[in-house]
Parts: C-alpha cells; structure tokens; sequence
C-alpha cells in the first residue's frame, strides 16, 4: 500500500470508528487530503460498515439549500451514501445512544425505479423515479464541536447518520414551491419551502446522475435518493416528538414522525 493510499485508510478507520462508537475526533490537519481524496476516504469508511453486514441503500445530498450552506460555512453542494443501518422506522423511538451530538432536518425522499447510471435531463429525471415522501435526516458529524471543512464533512459521509421517511406518493406536483414545517412536540421549529432544494426537489435527480456519473458509479432501482435539507437543522433532544409536514390542503405531500427515547 502506498504512503498516500495508507494515510487515507487511516483516516477512513478514524472516522468509521468514531461513527461506530460514538465517539467525536478532532479535526483533521488544514490540508491533510484533498476534496478527491476524502470522497475516496467517504468510500473506504462506507466500505467498513458493508464489510461488517451494512447494505448499501442510496445516496444523499448535502447543502442543497442556501441556509444549510450559511449554517454549514460552506459553499458547495456535496454527496454521501446512504446504508440500510441508518434507517429508522417512521413513527418509531429513535435512541439518541448511538449519536455523538445529532440534529434533524426535513428533506424530501424519492425512490428510484430505473437504474441512473448516467447524467439525465430533467424530463428523463421524473422517468426514472418511482414515488416521493416527506422525510427527514438526523445528521451527526463526527467531528467534535461540529467543526469542519468541505473536505472533512465530506470525508465523514456528509454527516450521514439516520433518516426518517413517510408515506410514498406519486404526487410530484406537491413538491412545487410547498410549505415545510418542521416541529418539535408540536411547536414550529423550521418552517420554510421545498423552492429552498434546488428550486425544485426533482432537480436534485438531474444533480445526482451528474455526480454518479463523474464518479463512475450506478444507482440501482430501489435505491433512495435524499435530496437535501429544504432548512436548517435542529438538535435532538431525548425525549420529544419531532415531525415533518410538506404541503397542505388536498395537494399536500404529507407528513414524516418519529420520537426521540427518553434520556436513560
């Protein structure tokens, strides 16, 4: 192995196992890998959790909307991969053990029905999506403080830890400009618009199979595309009921739930 293939194995273990114990590490050093390097670290440390059982369920996308970027400090639209062990029931008790300091945030999920192995138009997009639902992502960086740069989110799998999603629909014309709320027992906590996700969610396929296809990579049918966060993310307290509504009124999308566990 080389000095620079050993150095990003290392970085890979580093933050696998901090993921896995749930446990924060410092930053790494200004410079220490490149962006093309940490989503290869992003591959290796997802190539850790397959060999321990995980399945590989999708892809996720981060800071597509503009407060996500402001609260971040970032300015770049970035990616993750997505396994079936981040997955939470919805309507479920989600334990906040195995998260170092998470924070939710509603998104919008679709589910693929062709496979995308290369880039498409936005009219090919929607031929290649089965069904959308309301959701949300707990992320949780790996890092401590949540302090990082491009290169360290992206590294760490764009803070991908868990993600909640609704009911499946086919009604794509609820994702035009919808209201979001996202509440906390009851009470608003984000409000905003799906326009915040690119304009318009569905074109975060569109995005998707550009970057699959520059990183020479196929996304199965069935596989689930997250396509980013329509606000800023809220932290997780035990607890609470957290809950997420797209749209209302007969057009409405619907709405996503889960329960936080009471703190032990």
């Amino acid at each position: 192995m080389s000095e620079s293939n050993s150095r990003l194995a290392i970085v890979a273990k580093t933050l696998d196992t901090a993921a896995h114990q749930a446990r924060a590490v410092d930053q790494f050093p200004a410079g220490h890998f490149t962006l093309p390097e940490a989503y290869e670290i992003q591959r290796a440390s997802i190539a850790r959790r397959v060999s321990r059982g995980e399945e590989m369920v999708g892809i996720k996308l981060g800071f597509t909307s503009r407060a996500k970027m402001i609260q971040m400090g970032v300015d770049s639209l970035i990616w993750g991969l997505l396994t079936d062990d981040m997955l939470e029931e919805e309507g479920a008790v989600v334990s906040l053990s195995r998260f170092i300091h998470p924070r939710v945030e509603p998104e919008v999920c679709f589910i693929t029905k062709r496979t995308i192995d290369g880039p498409l138009t936005a009219l090919e997009a929607v031929e290649h999506i089965e069904a959308v639902a309301p959701a949300m992502e707990i992320i949780d960086s790996r890092y401590r403080n949540f302090k990082f740069t491009l290169e360290d989110v992206i590294a760490d799998n764009c803070s991908s830890a868990g993600l909640v999603v609704g009911a499946w629909s086919r009604n794509f014309d609820a994702l035009t400009n919808a209201g979001v709320r996202m509440q906390i027992d009851g009470r608003n906590a984000q409000v905003g618009s799906t326009a915040a996700i690119l304009g318009q969610p569905l074109r975060s396929i569109v995005q998707v199979s550009r970057l699959l296809s520059a990183a020479e990579m196929g996304l199965p049918a069935g596989s689930l595309i997250m396509a980013g966060a329509a606000t800023a993310a809220e932290a997780l307290r035990p607890g609470t009921t957290v809950e997420c509504h797209i749209g209302s009124g007969s057009t409405a999308l619907g709405s996503a739930m889960f329960h936080t566990a009471a703190a032990a």
